[in-house]
């Protein structure tokens, strides 16, 4: 095996390539470049947010009381970052998360 071999990354993470909201924001659908669709609601992806105001950065606990988070959240805009993440501005004036592709394919349901 190579040095080069062995600094590769693993299995890639899947993309979304399609990121739509619903009507009324309530619900985010992914499409990704497998052909797998899947979703997530907006009080799901508000109770998992990865940023500093939510998630401790020294313990990785989560700081956010998720039991807080209204069940008719809206997600308000989805924005790219970069090539590996989207980010969101939830109707609770929350803006600063930002969700790696990953994470997204861990939270969302798939669509059959």
């Amino acid at each position: 095996m190579s040095f080069w071999d062995r600094i590769k990354p693993s299995t890639p993470t899947a993309t979304a390539t399609d990121a739509r909201l619903s009507s009324d924001g309530s619900r985010l659908e992914l499409t990704w470049d497998d052909g797998a669709k899947s979703t997530a609601t907006a009080q799901a992806l508000r109770q998992h947010c990865p940023c500093a105001g939510c998630v401790d950065e020294w313990t990785n606990q989560r700081t956010l009381d998720t039991t807080q988070v209204p069940a008719n959240l809206q997600v308000k805009q989805v924005h790219p970052v970069g090539n590996y993440a989207l980010t969101f501005a939830f109707s609770d004036g929350h803006t600063t998360g930002i969700y790696p592709w990953k994470l997204l394919r861990e939270l969302t349901q798939p669509i059959n």
